[in-house]
């Protein structure tokens, strides 16, 4: 089950979420300021953390900052984050996206409101984490595909000047050989064409992270659109 980190000033929210979210099988950390949340997000490396905005020595905003932004916590910047705050205003919310948070909720909080988020987020965390996956294994594939095609032609060229020696029967032989193996090249070539066919299909078909962050920053306008026309 994922672990997660829980951030908050005050001890009473720490320990609810801590008995909550135990009971249901999750692993809890708890950090009660900011400082001390870098720390153990860098000790114990949680797949979410849930952070409240207000706090001392550290605010959430500025939590988020390091960890989305700050070269220091790069090894960390792909840690989701819920960010809780008593502020509902929209631009607030916003700002928040900008920086990297993947939710936002207001208080008071209802507690399946918040447990129905985590899972979501720990859902599309992992459907990221696929896509990047499944991109890198097509980079692979390309890659792979272009040496295979490499390595065919660098063996096709010594072939084809084989048996033009002066010893008939010994280039005859070496012709015979050189035929077959060179069918046999021709062969893996188709191969390789149509595996490198399949390759570029499944790339074109494949969601990319930029897709997706296309379509984020899309939906981001949108909000911010709607909170100007509010305001």
């Amino acid at each position: 089950m994922a672990k997660i980190l829980i951030v908050d000033d005050e001890q009473i929210n720490l320990d609810f979420f801590e008995v909550m979210l135990t009971k249901l099988g999750f692993e809890v950390v708890k950090a009660s300021d900011g400082e001390e949340a870098l720390e153990l997000v860098q000790e114990t490396e949680p797949d979410l953390i849930v952070l409240d905005n207000i706090m001392p020595r550290l605010s959430g905003w500025e939590v988020t900052r390091m960890l989305k932004h700050d070269p220091e916590y790069r090894d960390y910047s792909a840690i989701p984050i819920i960010m809780f705050s008593a502020m509902d205003d929209v631009k607030d919310k916003i700002e928040g996206f900008e920086l990297g948070v993947e939710d936002y909720i207001t208080k008071p909080f209802n507690f399946s409101e918040v447990l129905a988020r985590i899972k979501a987020v720990l859902r599309n965390h992992e459907l990221g984490q696929q896509v990047l996956n499944r991109e890198e294994r097509i980079a692979l594939a390309v890659s792979m595909n272009d040496q295979l095609i490499g390595f065919v032609k660098t063996l096709r060229a010594p072939l084809e000047r084989v048996g033009t020696g002066d010893d008939a029967a010994v280039a005859a032989v070496a012709r015979e050989h050189a035929r077959q193996t060179l069918e046999r090249l021709d062969d893996l070539e188709q191969q390789i064409s149509i595996y490198g066919q399949r390759v570029g299909q499944l790339r074109d078909r494949a969601i990319t992270l930029d897709a997706i962050d296309e379509r984020y920053q899309k939906h981001l306008q949108n909000l911010r659109d709607n909170a100007d026309s509010i305001v």
